[in-house]
């Protein structure tokens, strides 16, 4: 099925859905339950964490420049401090292994769809001066609960990710988290939701990764950790994720991130001890969107890296003040 669903988006096809009508409406009346019971579908504004981070290591080398991209989860929604948004965890994470600065730009927008990762890209590549070093998107629940075509969502997003690599960026993509695990949601719409969510994740890693991008599998940002501690690692609102499940998304990604930097060597071996292999892509990326914080990314083609990276702690931010009061960019944030 994500084989179809990214052949269809590549040709332009847009009958190919994951679900069909009779599901729809029973998946649409339980989401509209389930929204009454997630705190009435609000969350706290996410706090702006744009800026530089990682200053004590200022030297000769200009910093790394960082985008985020993507939907409520990208921008950090459910939490108040900007030093708790992902983005600025990924950064300060970066700063700490690059022993760089690290200049942080998020463009994503609670409640997008992938439709708007176009605009977000473009702002992003308006000034080419500032085209970011590597871009972060996380994308996909909105395109579920929406209905928005499969095809039409993996075709905006392979397209982003075309338009960030032409443009010299390295782009890793964390696929459409599962859905089956919100508190709220009960049977059948659980299980309906952790099967679209899982189809489309795989269609997301086909789609980036035959155009150059790496993927991260996030289930684990609502997935089986989640599902066994969520009053730690769901915020007030019982759907976006708290400080502290951002914090174990952000672990899962940001090894990944390291790596397309090459700010630690690649191994050419692969681990069977962590299950990792050479698959064909769809199936590699089919065993990705079933294990939480699985990356994948393309060998010589039909074939991709199944990888299981080993999880780095992030370091401690030390970010006091909100992003507002620093327009600055070489304000500080925070720092390893």
């Amino acid at each position: 099925m994500a084989r179809r669903i990214a052949a269809g988006a590549a040709y332009g096809g847009g009958s190919i859905g994951l679900i069909g009508a009779a599901a729809v409406g029973v998946f649409l009346a339980e989401v509209q339950l389930a929204k009454r019971q997630v705190g009435g579908g609000t969350a706290p504004v996410p706090p702006s964490a744009d800026g530089r981070y990682g200053v004590a290591f200022a030297g000769p080398n200009d910093p790394l420049r960082l985008g985020m991209l993507g939907d409520s989860t990208a921008a950090g929604q459910g939490v108040r401090r900007a030093g708790q948004t992902p983005g600025a965890l990924l950064a300060s994470g970066l700063a700490a292994v690059s022993e760089r600065p690290v200049d942080l730009r998020n463009v994503a927008l609670p409640g997008a769809r992938s439709d708007d990762l176009e605009r977000q890209v473009s702002l992003l590549l308006a000034d080419p001066a500032r085209t970011p070093d590597v871009c972060v998107i996380m994308i996909g629940a909105n395109d579920v609960t929406h209905r928005m075509p499969a095809t039409q969502s993996v075709r905006c997003l392979t397209t982003a990710v075309r338009r960030l690599r032409t443009a010299g960026a390295e782009v890793v993509v964390g696929t459409c988290p599962d859905l089956g695990t919100i508190e709220p949601v009960y049977q059948p719409l659980r299980w309906l939701a952790r099967r679209v969510s899982r189809q489309l994740a795989a269609a997301q890693t086909i789609g980036a990764v035959e155009q150059g991008g790496r993927t991260v599998s996030l289930g684990d940002l609502l997935g089986p950790e989640f599902a066994a501690n969520p009053r730690e690692l769901f915020g007030p609102d019982n759907y976006h994720p708290s400080a502290e499940g951002y914090a174990t998304a952000a672990m899962a990604v940001l090894p990944t991130l390291c790596a397309v930097l090459g700010l630690w060597p690649e191994s050419d071996r692969l681990d069977g001890s962590r299950r990792e292999d050479i698959l064909p892509v769809a199936k590699a990326a089919s065993q990705a969107a079933r294990e939480a914080g699985t990356e994948v990314t393309g060998a010589r083609a039909p074939w991709a890296l199944l990888k299981h990276r080993r999880r780095r702690r992030l370091p401690a931010s030390t970010e006091t003040e909100p992003a507002a009061s620093h327009p600055h960019p070489d304000a500080a944030h925070g720092h390893p």
